[in-house]
């Protein structure tokens, strides 16, 4: 198993729920993304500025929480992690306008040559059907208000990132015939696929439902 994984994908896919589920493999920490960010609800409400707020906050907590990761990779436990921070630049370049862009950009670069990369990252794939459906399910009340045109340009966004990605080993995983939310056997499929194995560069993992 990898020591330091990060779990990836857009809003919905089941990242966090993926990473936690780490939680019962013995010596494993697992540290999950911001969600206490004071700016989201007035994003979602398309609020003047609050894109560029929202942003900045999730990129100094992101990094703040990198201590945190470093720290744990010289004790040698393995982490989980369901953010990477990289990806922070997905929803800058998707939702910031060119000037805040240049202000992001200065930020994210001084910041990002500290952070070390994962040994891993697992990107959870999924088609705006299936996203919707499972944020609806999970019932956050401001998330309601997401667009599908949103989810598909976040959906365009996550592929164009992780097909240029290099940085890392990458398992590029196929939700829409899974449900490891709701499914435990699916969920037991995914983890020993995990981590039953060193993935090499570019890996795929397209799991075909049985039909009864």
């Amino acid at each position: 198993m990898h020591s330091y994984i990060a779990i990836e994908g857009p809003i919905g896919v089941g990242k966090t729920t993926l990473t936690q589920a780490f939680k019962d493999r013995p010596g494993s920490k697992v540290i999950l993304d911001v969600f206490d960010n004071p700016f989201l609800e007035a994003f979602y409400r398309e609020k003047p500025g609050a894109a560029f707020r929202a942003q900045m906050f999730f990129l100094v907590s992101r990094f703040q929480q990198q201590a945190e990761i470093e720290e744990g990779r010289r004790r040698g436990s393995p982490l989980i992690c369901d953010y990477l921070f990289a990806k922070d630049k997905i929803y800058a370049y998707l939702n910031l306008d060119d000037q805040e862009i240049l202000i992001y950009d200065r930020f994210f670069a001084s910041l990002s040559r500290y952070v070390a990369p994962p040994d891993l990252v697992v990107y959870l794939k999924a088609p705006r059907e299936v996203l919707l459906e499972r944020v609806a399910r999970r019932n956050v009340r401001f998330e309601s208000r997401i667009a599908e045109t949103y989810v598909d340009e976040l959906i365009k966004a996550y592929d164009h990132f992780f097909y240029h990605y290099k940085d890392t080993p990458l398992l590029i995983v196929n939700t829409a015939e899974m449900d490891f939310v709701q499914n435990p056997e699916d969920l037991k499929a995914l983890l020993q696929r995990i981590t039953s194995s060193t993935v090499q560069g570019v890996q795929y993992y397209h799991p075909v439902r049985k039909r009864k």
